[in-house]
């Protein structure tokens, strides 16, 4: 019978990187279809308005609002 033992690639004392670090675009405009699959939503012409609002009003940084 075995042992389950630590995860040895973590380091004692590792800290978790911090979100914005986390978030990487490619440098491309953000799409409406980007946010609407982002926020798990489907591709509707209703979703694609919302999405073109919430661009409108946060700017690239609605799609990184969105991710993880």
């Amino acid at each position: 019978m075995s042992t389950s033992q630590p995860d040895a690639s973590h380091e004692p004392g590792e800290r978790c990187t911090p979100d914005d670090m986390l978030h990487a675009r490619t440098g491309t405009d953000v799409s409406p279809e980007d946010v609407v699959l982002a926020a798990g939503r489907d591709i509707t012409p209703r979703n694609l308005e919302w999405a073109r609002r919430k661009i409108e009003t946060e700017g690239p940084a609605a799609l990184d609002k969105l991710l993880p």
